[in-house]
């Protein structure tokens, strides 16, 4: 069995700044981090390779830097780590971002893939779908538990607001872990020195994937983030004890007031 994990460095955001005048994220000085969610599906892929066998690869597209996350990775049991890394990925997001690890994968022999559900810095929860769409592929999304059934099927349980799903889907298929799914396991010290001695980091760039340039990084994103900023303090709130249909006269006015309906 083979299963590649898409990984994410991402500012661990307990020490994020915003910049008062630009408003954009203060990175210096900010440590970095395997996403959670990210990190809640490598254990899942480590978990089946305790369970039934498997080779790893953890991808990750990034700046060189982002060769830290493999690093961890390879210190938790990965087999294989792919860092994605070109000048021509920068400004990506989360569409060109999924174009891009498409393209990898194209290039990879895989049974499943695995995604966190979203990532901290962004919180889109789109690139797992999206490279399920892009590979045409079955997708399981919100996955809390997996395992393999057979030769080729995969069994989830799929978080929802008042419960859970029973899914199950052929391989090859794509998978978004929740965080709450697992505690990732600590790296191992024969693990870490395995990693440093001898674990070799493949780079690819632009010409060794599957993709349209056209479709990368600034030029491939159709969305831009305008600003960002922190969230302010909200004044309190005022109680209505009325009936529903008063209670739909003062909404349907506030709305008026604040959003011009």
């Amino acid at each position: 069995m083979n299963i590649v994990v898409c990984i994410k460095q991402v500012p661990d955001t307990t020490e994020i700044r915003l910049d008062p005048i630009k408003g954009t994220l203060i990175r210096d000085g900010v440590p970095s981090i395997i996403n959670p969610d990210d990190k809640a599906g490598l254990e899942e892929a480590l978990k089946l390779k305790d369970l039934h066998g498997a080779h790893i690869t953890a991808i990750t597209m990034g700046p060189p830097q982002a060769e830290q996350v493999l690093k961890e990775a390879f210190a938790m049991g990965v087999d294989k780590g792919i860092l994605l890394t070109d000048r021509k990925f920068a400004g990506a997001d989360s569409l060109a971002t999924s174009n891009a690890l498409a393209g990898a994968l194209r290039k990879l022999d895989f049974d499943i893939v695995i995604t966190g559900r979203q990532a901290i810095d962004g919180d889109t929860a789109q690139v797992g779908p999206q490279l399920a769409e892009h590979l045409g592929l079955p997708q399981m999304s919100y996955v809390k538990e997996m395992d393999i059934i057979g030769e080729n099927l995969v069994r989830v349980k799929r978080g929802i607001e008042d419960g859970y799903q029973l899914l199950e889907a052929e391989t090859p298929c794509v998978l978004t872990i929740l965080s709450e799914a697992n505690n990732p396991r600590y790296m191992s010290v024969s693990k870490i020195i395995e990693a440093v001695r001898e674990k070799k980091i493949e780079v690819w760039d632009t010409s060794m994937i599957d993709i349209d340039l056209e479709v990368l990084g600034l030029a491939g994103s159709p969305t831009k983030v305008k600003k960002s900023f922190t969230k302010g303090a909200k004044t309190a709130g005022k109680i209505h004890e009325v009936t529903p249909q008063e209670a739909v006269t003062i909404i349907v006015d506030k709305l008026k007031e604040n959003f011009i309906i």
